[in-house]
Formats: C-alpha cells, sequence, structure tokens
C-alpha cells in the first residue's frame, strides 16, 4: 500500500486544479487503484456509455487521463400524453502513472460497464538487505586527536 500512496497526491488535488483551471462542470470519475504486481491498475464504472465513442482515456507528462460523456434521452408517447427525460454530463479523473512508467505500454478494456487501465512499471531494484559501514581512511596528521607535526 505504501507504493501506491506515492502515486496518490495528484489524486487528492485532482478536484482543486479542476478548480484553479476554471472547470466547474465536470465531476470526477470514482475509481478503484491498486496494485497488481508492478502493475498499477484503475477501474471505473461507467456503465451505459460506449467507449468507442463516450469515453477517452490518455497519457501525458506522466499522467493517466480518462474522460467520459454521458447523454440520454428517453421519450415515451402515448394516448395519454408525452413524457420526455434527458440526463447528461461530463466526467474526469487524472491519476499519476507510476514512476518509470512508459506511456506506450498503457492498455485500456471495457466490459460489463468497467474501464480498466493498466500502466506497467519497470521493476526496481531491491533495497539492499542490510547497512554496510564504509571505513574512512586518512593520511598521518589528519585525525582531530592528533597533534599537527611541524615540518623541519
Amino acid at each position: 500500500m505504501a507504493d501506491l500512496n506515492k502515486w496518490t497526491p495528484s489524486d487528492v488535488l485532482e478536484p482543486i486544479r479542476r478548480f484553479l483551471d476554471g472547470d466547474l462542470t465536470m465531476t470526477s470519475i470514482r475509481v478503484e487503484q491498486f496494485l497488481d504486481g508492478n502493475t498499477l491498475v484503475v477501474r471505473a464504472e461507467v456503465p451505459g456509455l460506449d467507449p468507442e465513442k463516450d469515453v477517452d482515456v490518455s497519457v501525458a507528462d506522466g499522467m493517466l487521463h480518462i474522460k467520459a460523456e454521458r447523454e440520454e434521452k428517453t421519450e415515451h408517447k402515448s394516448k395519454a400524453g408525452y413524457r420526455s427525460e434527458f440526463r447528461y454530463g461530463s466526467f474526469a479523473r487524472s491519476v499519476s502513472l507510476p514512476p518509470g512508467a512508459r506511456e506506450e505500454d498503457v492498455t485500456a478494456s471495457y466490459k460489463d460497464g468497467v474501464l480498466e487501465v493498466r500502466a506497467p512499471a519497470p521493476e526496481q531494484a531491491p533495497p539492499a538487505a542490510g547497512t554496510r559501514k564504509i571505513q574512512i581512511t586518512t593520511e598521518p596528521g589528519t585525525r582531530s586527536d592528533e597533534p599537527p607535526q611541524n615540518p623541519v
């Protein structure tokens, strides 16, 4: 979980960034993000949308951007009357990619109303198993506990 936390600061600041950019109409998409090995997985529920025309997934400058737009209209005509309902809205979310992730390796799929984006990151070298003390060598007369020698 600690590895995932290093990518979240931009996610927390996303609504503030949109506000400062003057974008007050777009709401945020709720996402689930987790690590699957060295791959960041981001899932967003976007049911009822056509992923080819209503959803846009892009990457730029180390960020994953998901945008979706919903537009629904229903009409009911009968002898008793006419009823029309509509709803629409735009949704967006940006998530930091893992350090070292290559934008060309990011993939997206859509199944049963769930968009899944996968961003693999290169394996990082494991931290050293222990601490190794490094010996400091000194030249004669340079230690602080030795009196200075007078050249004659």
